[in-house]
């Protein structure tokens, strides 16, 4: 009798375990349906890039790289407002372009133009996807040039060496391609079609080639941030001692350097210098890049920089970027920089035409590094700049 009771309630109790299990994956299968349309109603918080595709979702081809099939368009839920941006920059309500829509003309031709540059980008970034990019050609890239001493100064900076391996070297020609891969990790050989100039030779400032250099470097940035990747853009005639990253502040969406700099990193009438800058990835800044490259037309013969400096309050006002400046005090060049040693972040051999002026006064500035790493502590304070130079004063 007393078997038999206890065979009875074991058995209750397994009925009962069986009909528990049962009745919790019913609420999970029911919970799990539920997801996607509950997932669609939540609101996205600022700093999500919802239309970020993996590398999958690009097509190997060969050796040469990457064929895009489509630009990811990157989207931040803090830049609803932003509707005065170009029509193509608009995001559907999931933030990501729709699998069925066509793909333009538009869209295989930049694709041909940057075939590659998505798993070069991939390569060099840092954990939260940020490269340091700059550009050299063969004259700029040729053994004893601008290229060497840049990479050099990342060598023997403080704290330096170690964001070397996020540089990715923008090669304009191939002989400037080949030449970087001979002593830099990660190359790029940008080919623009329909462009047919030879970017080899040192380019005088203001010449047409010259201008066709400095204004492709905008369309290669933007494209970079469509990637979904933040960059920091430094030309190859700049010097790197310190970290340029501890002063690039996570409010700004473009933190630049500056050639008139009136004390204040928020006052838009500060002069900016595009030959060093920091630009985070989202709707704001390709919207940025992309009425910053169209407005080249409307002031014929001007590079870059100028037309930046034209257009930096209808970039605040209608697309709302949050730009900050860095003080020379710390990111300085022959311009203005800061006079102590101890601060100097970077030094931009701006304000200086010519190669060989640019070569030699880079060389004395970087001689002066080395000798205020060898002094003593107690004696730092006492290092000074050798000026006047070849263009330095």
């Amino acid at each position: 009798m007393g078997k038999a009771i206890v065979a009875e309630a074991t058995a209750r109790q397994a009925v009962s375990f069986v009909l528990g299990a049962a009745a919790a994956l019913t609420v999970v299968m029911l919970v799990q349906y539920r997801a996607p349309s509950a997932g669609l109603s939540r609101a996205r918080m600022p700093g999500h890039f919802s239309g970020w595709r993996s590398l999958d979702h690009y097509r190997l081809n060969g050796t040469a790289g990457l064929t895009v099939h489509q630009a990811p368009v990157v989207v931040a839920g803090e830049d609803h407002h932003v509707h005065h941006a170009n029509a193509t920059l608009k995001a559907n309500s999931t933030g990501t372009r729709a699998s069925h829509l066509p793909i333009t003309d538009h869209e295989e031709e930049e694709a041909e133009e940057f075939r590659g540059l998505a798993a070069a980008v991939a390569r060099a970034a840092t954990d939260d996807r940020t490269v340091i990019i700059t550009c050299v050609n063969q004259a700029w890239a040729a053994p004893g040039s601008l290229l060497d001493l840049f990479l050099e100064s990342f060598r023997i900076g403080d704290g330096t060496s170690r964001l070397l391996p996020h540089v990715l070297v923008v090669a304009m020609d191939p002989a400037a391609h080949a030449r970087c891969q001979a002593v830099h990790r990660h190359c790029y050989h940008y080919t623009m079609p329909g462009v047919h100039i030879n970017f080899t030779s040192a380019k005088f400032f203001g010449s047409k080639e010259w201008l066709e250099l400095v204004w492709s470097k905008v369309k290669l940035q933007r494209r970079i941030l469509e990637l979904g990747y933040g960059f920091l853009f430094t030309d190859v005639d700049i010097l790197w001692f310190r970290d340029p990253f501890k002063h690039v502040t996570a409010y700004a969406d473009m933190t630049v350097s500056s050639d008139v700099y009136f004390g204040d990193p928020d006052r838009l009438g500060n002069f900016p210098n595009t030959g060093f800058f920091h630009v985070k990835p989202n709707a704001r800044t390709i919207a940025m890049t992309r009425l910053w490259h169209e407005s080249r037309g409307k002031y014929p013969g001007a590079n870059e920089q100028p037309v930046f400096n034209m257009i930096k309050k209808r970039l605040v006002a209608e697309l709302g970027v949050r730009l900050r400046y860095l003080d020379p005090a710390h990111v300085g060049g022959f311009c203005s920089y800061g006079k102590d040693l101890g601060k100097i972040v970077t030094m931009h051999a701006n304000c200086c035409v010519g190669l060989k002026n640019k070569m030699r006064d880079l060389r004395s500035v970087l001689d002066d590094w080395k000798n205020y790493t060898r002094l003593p502590h107690w004696e730092k304070h006492r290092a000074k700049w050798t000026v006047p130079g070849a263009c330095i004063k």
